[in-house]
C-alpha cells in the first residue's frame, strides 16, 4: 500500500480485508448500509437528471401524465438556483454522494471500530430528510405543482433515516458504556 493510500485509511481493516467484509459479509448492519447505499444512489440519479434539465443539456424532464406534476416549472424556478450560485440538482447530487460515502465507508463492525461515522450519518440523513420534506411543502406552497423526480428522492431520503438508526445507537451505546 503507498503512503497516500495509508494516510487515507479510516478503517482498522486492510484493504483487502475491507474489500472482502464489503462485498460478502453478513449481518443486519451492513444490510442497512446496503439500503442506504442504494437509496442515497437512486436519489443521486433523481438529482442527476434534475442537473441535466437544470443546466440545458436535456430541454425537458419527462414526468407521468398525472395532474400536478410538473417538473419543469418546479425545477427551473427562481428557487432552483437560489443557493451557491447553482443548480439545486447539482447540489443534490453532491449531498447524496456524500451519504453514499458515509454508508461506504469502514468495515461491518463500524460503530464498535469507528463510532463516529454512524453517529454522523444518522445526523446527516435527518438532516437530509428535514432538508427533502421542507423541498417537498415548498413545490406544492410556492409551484402548485411537484416534481415526481424530487418526490423519489424525497422517499428514498425518508427511507434511508430509520436504516441508520440502530447503527447510530449500536454507536451511541458503545461510546457512553467505553
Amino acid at each position: 500500500m503507498n503512503a497516500l493510500a495509508k494516510l487515507t485509511q479510516l478503517s482498522p481493516l486492510s484493504p483487502k480485508a475491507l474489500s472482502r467484509a464489503l462485498r460478502t459479509g453478513t449481518g443486519d448492519a451492513l444490510d442497512k448500509r446496503r439500503g442506504v447505499l442504494a437509496l442515497s444512489l437512486t436519489a443521486a440519479g433523481s438529482m442527476g437528471l434534475i442537473s441535466l434539465y437544470q443546466m440545458g443539456v436535456i430541454k425537458h424532464l419527462p414526468e407521468p401524465p398525472l395532474p400536478f406534476l410538473d417538473a419543469d416549472k418546479v425545477d427551473a424556478s427562481e428557487e432552483a438556483y437560489a443557493y451557491f450560485s447553482a443548480p439545486d440538482g447539482v447540489l443534490g447530487f453532491a449531498s447524496y454522494a456524500a451519504t453514499a460515502v458515509l454508508a461506504a465507508i469502514g468495515g461491518p463492525d463500524r460503530a464498535r471500530t469507528m463510532p463516529w461515522l454512524p453517529l454522523l450519518a444518522a445526523v446527516k440523513t435527518g438532516a437530509d430528510a428535514a432538508q427533502a420534506a421542507r423541498l417537498t411543502r415548498d413545490q406544492w406552497t410556492e409551484h402548485r405543482a411537484f416534481c415526481s423526480w424530487c418526490l423519489l428522492a424525497a422517499a428514498a431520503t425518508f427511507a434511508t433515516v430509520p436504516l441508520v438508526l440502530p447503527e447510530a445507537r449500536d454507536a451511541l451505546r458503545r461510546l457512553r458504556d467505553g
